[in-house]
């Protein structure tokens, strides 16, 4: 008795005993009317400086606020299995182990903002299923990579604000709408919430889908800052999203050669697939069960263009399909399909055993089937690709003698296509018509009417349905990978070929469907010269003929002038004589002859020769005195200048 009654006080204690809270933190326990609550923790005691290990095992919601940690460190949160909300924010917190999140399953929140992280370990987020808010800003965090991608396709609410990226992977933008291939909704619970303002964001193409979502007026993801702006390049700095024009951006657009291919068994199959777009587009292959191809082989010609092909060799019933190329770059994707279907399939099987004789219409083809259960038959098994649907079950009886099993299967099959009756003669003239299509072919092909950039291509169907699908083939001769393609039909006799260039060889070919291969029409022809190209080159070499005669005289006259100058330059001499010419003249002294005897009394004025110095002062005192006549006693000359 007295044991049990130490027992029953044990228990009373027990169940009025609280869980141990850390003694710098506060527990609260939140209750409910029926006895059920959650229990909340706060810490945020400034001189704290690890992660408390002795948090109550029945936490949901741990807030570790304003303290000295500086580190969050691998699994310290392990044995809070029923923790819903984790909030260690404004902390200093620098570093963040891969497993410091382990075991919470059931973690709906985390909120690790105002610290200094630089590199958040984006694989940890695996070890938490249910989370959907994650909130990282006022940290410093320069880069989201690409391998963490995949843990953010069930995040609702990403905070990335006020951090140091200048720019993030266009594949992000892909797992939210529009960009996944979604249809866009308006219901406000799938809406997805993204914080990606006060980054120094340069804007170039790889962010282009973030700057085509701040354009959308209806779009699933939400920005909490729709007025984002660009930090860089320099011709871009300070200008909002929303009205930012990327230069060199392009998205990516995808030509196929053809939409459905029908080839028959065991034939080679190539696809073609070409795109554009800036920055240069890559392309992939790929099958409708979602396989991969590899047999391809791709080339980019020049900037913004790729081409790839496919090559399928003896193609089998397995080949038929969708395949589906995609052009894929920064700026976004497109894909294109081409659906291959294989003809003419036959084949040779044993059924199950079958003892009856029944003709039904649920079967492709034609197939003889003989019991089994009979020792003495033997087993022959027909498959005909005809277009009727007839099964036929046959019964051949062995010879009695033994004979090779060669003779038996010929006995019985011999046996067993005069037992099919109409249906058999029926299949043969199916099959007689089919060889006599195959020689029915196209003629008179040929090329009429060329101009500088188009020609019209003349064809006549010999026996050939006017609605049988045609392909004519046609490219600059020589250049085989730039083929070009046209769909027509054999009834029309007539087609016309644009956009070619001038004066090139062309090379055309007529492909009929099912035509044997190796012996489709072909012609060669050139394309007319551009006339108004030579016109305009005419017109050019006139011009400038007229202008040459109209300038060639002027340079000569020019030249003439200039030699002239250097050559009286360079002979002073002849200038001073030419100025004596014209400035000076001669001058002579006028005096009175001594009084002598003179036997011609006549002769009362002497004549002398002034020397240059007299000279000068005569002209000097002329252009002086304005040629006014000097007198003086002992002289009467008169000095004229």
């Amino acid at each position: 008795m007295r044991r049990l009654l130490c027992v029953h006080v044990f228990l009373c204690c027990l169940s009025m005993a609280h869980p141990f809270c850390p003694s710098q933190c506060t527990c609260v326990f939140h209750g409910r009317t029926d006895g059920a609550g959650t229990r909340s923790v706060l810490c945020n005691d400034p001189d704290m400086s690890d992660i408390p290990v002795n948090v109550p095992v029945d936490t949901v919601k741990l807030r570790v606020e304003k303290t000295a940690i500086r580190r969050i460190p691998t699994e310290a949160f392990y044995y809070l299995v029923d923790l819903r909300y984790l909030w260690i924010t404004y902390n200093s917190i620098t570093s963040v182990d891969t497993a410091s999140f382990y075991n919470l399953k059931v973690l709906h929140e985390l909120r690790l903002d105002g610290n200094m992280i630089s590199m958040f370990p984006w694989e940890s987020l695996k070890e938490m299923p249910r989370l959907r808010t994650l909130d990282l800003h006022n940290n410093r965090i320069s880069s989201v990579p690409m391998e963490a991608i995949p843990f953010l396709l069930s995040i609702t609410y990403l905070d990335l604000s006020s951090n140091k990226l200048a720019t993030l992977p266009s594949e992000l933008m892909d797992i939210w709408p529009p960009f996944n291939g979604a249809a866009v909704s308006t219901n406000a619970s799938q809406k997805v919430v993204l914080g990606l303002q006060d980054n120094p964001w340069f804007c170039d193409c790889k962010i282009s889908k973030m700057i085509e979502i701040s354009k959308m007026t209806v779009t699933p993801v939400v920005l909490m800052d729709q007025f984002l702006t660009c930090s860089g390049p320099e011709n871009l700095a300070g200008v909002l999203f929303q009205r930012a024009e990327i230069d060199n951006c392009v998205k990516p657009t995808v030509m196929t050669s053809a939409t459905k291919i029908t080839s028959p068994l065991g034939s080679n199959v190539l696809l073609r697939c070409d795109t554009t777009g800036f920055p240069t587009p890559s392309l992939h292959w790929s099958k409708s069960d979602g396989s991969t191809v590899d047999n391809t082989v791709q080339e980019s010609p020049g900037d913004g263009i790729r081409w790839s092909i496919m090559s399928l060799t003896g193609i089998l019933s397995k080949d038929a399909g969708n395949y589906s190329c995609k052009a894929k770059n920064v700026a976004g994707s497109a894909v294109a399909t081409i659906s291959l279907s294989v003809a003419g399939s036959i084949s040779t099987t044993i059924p199950p055993v079958s003892t009856s004789n029944s003709t039904a219409p649920t079967s492709q083809a034609t197939t003889l089937v003989p019991p089994t259960d009979n020792p003495n038959l033997s087993t022959v098994t027909l498959t005909v690709p005809p277009r009727t649907s007839t099964t036929i079950a046959a019964v051949v009886p062995k010879r009695e003698k033994t004979t090779p099993s060669n003779i038996i299967q010929k006995g019985s099959l011999k046996q067993g296509k005069i037992q099919q009756g109409s249906n058999g003669r029926k299949l043969a003239a199916d099959e007689k018509s089919k060889k006599s299509d195959s020689t029915k072919s196209v003629k008179d092909f040929k090329i009429v009417e060329e101009t500088s950039d188009s020609a019209v291509l003349l064809w006549t169907a010999d026996g050939i349905p006017n609605d049988a699908p045609l392909t004519v083939v046609y490219s600059p001769y020589g250049e085989d990978e730039i083929k070009r393609t046209v769909e027509t039909n054999a009834g029309s006799g007539k087609l016309l070929l644009e956009g070619l260039s001038s004066g090139m060889q062309y090379s055309v070919c007529l492909i009929a469907k099912g035509s044997a291969a190796g012996k489709d029409p072909c012609v060669d022809f050139y394309t007319l010269d551009n006339v108004e190209d030579g016109g305009q080159n005419q017109l050019f070499i006139i011009i400038s003929g007229i202008a040459c005669a109209l300038v060639l005289p002027l340079i000569a006259l020019l030249l003439y002038k200039i030699l002239a100058l250097y050559c009286k330059v360079n002979n002073p001499g002849s200038d001073e004589e030419e100025l004596e010419k014209e400035s000076y003249v001669k001058f002579e002294t006028i005096s009175m002859k001594q009084r002598t005897m003179n036997p011609h009394p006549t002769e009362l004025w002497a004549r002398r020769q002034t020397n240059e110095s007299e000279r000068m002062l005569l002209c000097s005192r002329s252009s002086i005195d304005s040629q006014m006549t000097y007198k003086s006693d002992s002289s009467r000359s008169e000095y004229l200048c």
